[in-house]
């Protein structure tokens, strides 16, 4: 059982600059952070993988802006979030596996067990 807890979401202006934590209750194989947008599928952002300590997945729509930090001694993962988009706005969720799951299906939300309640991001012009 893992207890997962964001912050650091908030308002922020297009370009601008938020950074989300994710806290784990124990260090689990893999984290990552997915988001939702109201009437929209929850997508995968960013993901890192404890086993392979220098794996690290961010999606195609957030890569040169994002990037995702771990640091294990914390159960801590962080996403640095630059020029912010219209299109970020969602509530972001950090998510980790029952169990060690491959690579390859970092981005999928079927294979993720425990989630956070979510920390909301909204930018705006």
């Amino acid at each position: 059982q893992i207890q997962l807890l964001e912050s650091g979401g908030g308002s922020v202006q297009v370009g601008g600059t938020l950074t989300l934590s994710c806290v784990a209750s124990t260090l689990p194989s893999t984290m990552a952070w997915f988001r939702q947008a109201p009437g929209k599928e929850r997508e995968a952002v960013a993901a890192a993988f404890y086993r392979d300590y220098s794996t690290y997945f961010l999606a195609d729509s957030v890569k040169g802006r994002f990037t995702v930090n771990q640091d294990a001694a914390k159960n801590t993962l962080t996403l640095e979030m630059n020029n912010l988009k219209l299109e970020d706005s969602a509530m972001y969720y950090c998510a980790a596996p029952v169990s060690e799951i491959i690579t390859g299906w970092w981005s999928r939300a079927d294979k993720y067990r425990y989630w956070g309640q979510g920390t909301q991001v909204t930018v705006s012009s």
